[in-house]
């Protein structure tokens, strides 16, 4: 995407409406998943994150944790 295309977008998404501002964050929410998310859920898939999370359940369980 050119340095061009990102200036126009940038204008039209500064012209849009509170009404269309929000109708864009919806579906930016449904078709552009921030990177963590994208990350966890696929670590979370692989099993990768297995391991730290019995280790958290375990550590909850036998009273080695502090209330945030």
């Amino acid at each position: 995407m050119s340095l061009n295309t990102i200036k126009e977008i940038e204008r039209a998404i500064g012209a849009l409406a509170p009404h269309e501002i929000e109708e864009l964050y919806a579906w930016l929410e449904q078709n552009c998943p921030p990177p963590i998310d994208t990350r966890v859920q696929s670590d979370l898939a692989a099993g990768r994150l297995d391991t730290a999370i019995q280790r958290a359940l375990d550590d909850e369980k036998n009273g080695r944790t502090q209330p945030l």
